[in-house]
């Protein structure tokens, strides 16, 4: 479950697609030699509990197929940080799995490889995961899956999808004096705020996070953050906060927003696939279309993240992690059964063709997020998190918007130099 906070993404990173990365027809036979030599040796692959649990019928498949012994290892907190540790020390896995945005950190820490594909590999992904999963020009990881928010609303309370914020907020407090709710929106922030969540707002407002280079990089050096653009966007979100409207509200949590929604307190959830199995459970009837942004302004732009596999560059099976992850991970087998562990649609076409007809849901998040900014890697990311979440909490809870943005951009200015 894919539940954004500060500290949760604070050392997540990004990516960009590799033309000259295993375009080479003689990548793959050099590859399938290299595991040949390997015979009788072990590869290890670290994944949290679900993702383990559906890779380990896999990684049997490919032990017995190849002759050696496949460990598949549930890391269930702290994933990242471990294998970056555990990479320095020599005592890392060969495979590692986890969000695009963690490519940088990886990158910089030198912990991952680039992974050869060939260019028709490459054409059967989704553009918008190669894109995430591409750094400095380079292919850093084989994408499974995607994610983005929505808009999932109970269609009990409200039939229609609101086209602005403004009129979720209308609609909104009116169920509250009817008191058929006791929220007007669940977007959650908690008292260090959620960048990840409120970004379709910011960027409806018209502020952004960092401008772009001429190759369509992110540039760190062209921070938003504080500058007049973020000031007027946070000054609307500010008027949805709590001395305003009440729909932004800090006592809304990451741990409670899915949770007050299923438990219909509110008729309107800003949240992922990750929250759908809760919804099901209690019975929600439920439909989701993208997140509204402020009536007169742009149109709202959530983060595009991609769930990716990895190769460890201090494993001890690099030849074999390569065979893995480039000729087992691009199958829509393992795809499928990534996407039945926790339904998110997946990167690979075939496999959402092959998924999308018995799951609606799929292509309406697919909807909400096609003018989605795929979430930045870059390591200067890590500097925004925390210094803009709480600057977002303390101007939902009343401070002043100017001082507070113009602050965190300043904090941020300096952690990235």
């Amino acid at each position: 479950m894919r539940i954004r906070t500060a500290g949760v993404v604070a050392v997540l990173g990004l990516a960009l697609a590799a033309s000259g990365c295993g375009s080479d027809s003689n990548d793959e036979p050099a590859a399938k030699e290299s595991t040949k030599a390997a015979t009788g040796g072990k590869l290890v692959i670290w994944a949290d509990d679900k993702r383990a649990a559906a890779l380990k019928p896999f990684g049997e498949k490919f032990g017995q197929e190849n002759g050696v012994t496949v460990e598949v290892q549930a890391v269930s907190k702290d994933l990242q940080t471990n294998f970056v540790t555990a990479s320095q020390q020599g005592s890392g896995p060969d495979v590692v799995v986890g969000a695009h945005d963690w490519i940088g950190n990886l990158v910089q820490n030198g912990a991952i490889d680039p992974v050869q594909l060939a260019a028709e590999q490459k054409s059967a992904f989704n553009e918008t995961a190669v894109k995430a999963v591409t750094f400095n020009g380079q292919l850093y990881g084989v994408p499974y899956a995607m994610e983005n928010l929505a808009l999932i609303r109970n269609t009990e309370l409200a039939p229609e999808a609101p086209k602005t914020i403004e009129e979720l907020v209308t609609a909104g407090k009116k169920l509250k004096a009817e008191k058929k709710v006791s929220e007007i929106l669940c977007l959650q922030s908690g008292q260090n705020g959620d960048a990840y969540h409120i970004y379709p707002l910011y960027t409806s407002a018209g502020g952004y996070l960092f401008g772009t280079a001429a190759n369509g990089d992110y540039d760190p050096k062209d921070l938003g953050v504080g500058k007049p653009e973020s000031i007027a966007a946070f000054q609307k979100i500010a008027k949805l906060g709590e001395k305003g409207e009440g729909a932004l509200k800090r006592s809304i949590t990451g741990e409670n927003s899915i949770a007050t929604f299923t438990g219909k307190k509110c008729a309107y959830l800003v949240s992922g696939p990750w929250a759908i199995a809760d919804a099901k459970k209690a019975n929600i009837k439920y439909d989701i279309s993208p997140v509204p942004g402020f009536a007169g302004g742009k149109e709202a732009q959530p983060f595009v993240g991609v769930q990716s596999f990895y190769v460890a560059a201090k494993g001890q099976n690099k030849a074999l992690a390569q065979e893995f992850v480039a000729n087992h991970v691009t199958t829509p087998e393992l795809a499928v059964a990534l996407y039945n562990a926790e339904p998110r649609p997946p990167a690979l076409t075939a496999a959402l063709d092959q998924v999308k007809g018995s799951d609606p849901d799929l292509a309406k998040f697919q909807e909400a997020g096609k003018n989605g900014q795929v979430l930045p890697a870059i390591p200067a990311m890590a500097a925004i998190w925390d210094p803009f979440g709480k600057a977002e909490a303390a101007i939902i809870g009343g401070a002043d918007p100017a001082k507070t943005i113009t602050a965190a951009g300043k904090t941020i200015s300096g952690q990235i130099k």
